[in-house]
């Protein structure tokens, strides 16, 4: 693991950002927990998402949707046949591998897709290039499909219970909640709906800690549009959700598109692109903005029985609705912007780590500090102020060691304002606002601290 990685990782555990799912039984792969710090992060990240997609935008309307749908869902998805990955075992150490990773520097086709001349192009290079099992080096078996669906039964009564799946994507509740939408609301076309839900896959080889995992959160905008309108809003959301994930970073450098490639698309698809972010394993998928056309609505009418042609009021127009997807992971966002914001400087002779998280998204925003912890007015005082903040703002209590290691600690998690209650506090009513980025100090009017806080949160 690059050691940038080592770190954050480490940090993670350490401050109570991400703890290893299970630990005290040993863990289990591709799972994770979010920590106090990391629940916080967490949330924050989803409702800066929820705010821009569902208050800042017209016609954007959210749903909620159940993990577990309908098996015949998956089956009009397709899913249950085509979702798979190419797998290979170890026939000395039975360990599993995704033959893909071993030899995609080689290959001309996408990780992503699962033909048959892809499995046969793949197995031709392990032959080729004699490739053997990176852990033991033995023999691998020959190249078959995994299916990625995590599956589940319902009902009391064994024998006779239904096999369904937990979702292998998001997005496949918004088209089964479409036509509800569309009657239980003002909504026209185009509109959109949004949703941030659970999704579950059976990964061959979870890795780069939250990258890829087998529970994982995604969030989904699915655009409904006349087929007529697809270009124009293609590039208007492909233009917008670019917009939104330069406006979270720091280094907007590393963030890029990069277009599927003919042999890429779905078979539904004219374009698809990635927004991409350059981490320490390389660039990688944040999200994807799709030309899924009428395939997903298409495919649910037929095997539900359901029509879901639209009829456009003002022109008379009828069609099938054709769909701009825009799709991207709440843990890989997680995980970005702690790459993203991770530093380290050599501040008098000492190295300070620190968290350059957007203020809005850090955990806390404000760290309460009485100067000296054994004075009594000057606790008091400052725990006044913290009780004060503590209700509209993410406030925490720290009163363990000295100020200057408070900052470190502080800096750390990505605290971007402490506050210290000092002697002068009980003179003048003012304190000492400390600046995260700059580690600049100055002094504000206790009774205006709040109104200071709310000023430098608005985004």
């Amino acid at each position: 693991m690059d050691t940038t990685m080592q770190k954050i990782v480490s940090l993670c555990k350490r401050k109570g950002f991400v703890y290893p799912n299970s630990e005290i039984y040993g863990g289990i792969q591709g799972f994770y927990d979010y920590g106090p710090l990391g629940a916080e992060l967490q949330n924050n990240i989803k409702r800066v998402w929820w705010k821009w997609m569902t208050q800042l935008h017209d016609d954007v309307y959210p749903i909620n949707g159940a993990i577990i749908t309908h098996p015949k869902v998956w089956e009009a998805s397709g899913h249950v046949q085509n979702f798979t990955d190419p797998l290979v075992d170890c026939k000395k150490c039975h360990k599993r591998f995704r033959a893909d990773h071993l030899v995609e520097e080689f290959l001309t086709e996408d990780a992503g897709t699962a033909s048959q001349n892809r499995l046969d192009q793949i197995a031709a290079e392990l032959k080729s290039r004699h490739i053997v099992c990176p852990e033991c080096g033995g023999e691998f078996t020959e190249v078959r499909k995994f299916n990625l669906m995590v599956e589940t039964s319902l009902g009391v009564v064994e024998g006779e219970k239904m096999t369904a799946y937990l979702k292998g994507e998001a997005c496949q509740t918004i088209y089964l909640d479409y036509q509800n939408v569309l009657n239980s609301t003002n909504a026209k076309i185009p509109f959109g709906i949004c949703q941030i839900g659970k999704a579950f896959r059976n990964e061959i080889t979870p890795g780069h800690f939250l990258f890829r995992q087998r529970e994982f959160e995604q969030w989904d905008l699915q655009w409904f549009t006349n087929p007529k309108e697809m270009d124009k809003w293609y590039e208007y959301w492909k233009a917008e959700r670019m917009m939104w994930y330069q406006s979270l970073v720091n280094h907007k450098d590393r963030l890029r598109f990069r277009q599927h490639d003919q042999n890429e698309l779905a078979h539904y698809a004219k374009k698809a692109f990635d927004i991409e972010y350059e981490t320490p394993f390389g660039w990688k998928e944040w999200e994807g903005i799709h030309w899924r056309g009428d395939w997903d609505l298409s495919r649910h009418g037929q095997y539900s029985g359901n029509d879901f042609t639209y009829t456009d009021q003002k022109t008379g127009d009828k069609f099938i609705p054709w769909i701009v997807e825009t799709s991207g992971g709440v843990d890989r966002t997680f995980l970005f912007l702690l790459i993203d914001a991770y530093d380290e400087e050599v501040v008098d002779g000492k190295t300070r780590v620190v968290l350059h998280l957007r203020p809005d998204l850090a955990p806390y925003k404000v760290a309460v500090f009485p100067l000296v912890s054994n004075k009594e007015d000057i606790v008091e005082k400052a725990k006044s102020i913290y009780r004060a903040l503590k209700p509209s703002i993410a406030t925490i209590w720290d009163d363990i060691g000295n100020v200057g290691k408070r900052y470190r600690r502080q800096d750390e998690v990505g605290t971007p304002w402490c506050v210290t209650v000092d002697y002068q506090t009980l003179q003048d009513d003012t304190i000492t606002v400390r600046d995260r980025d700059t580690m600049k100090q100055e002094r504000v009017k206790v009774l205006d601290l709040e109104y200071f806080f709310a000023e430098k949160l608005k985004i």
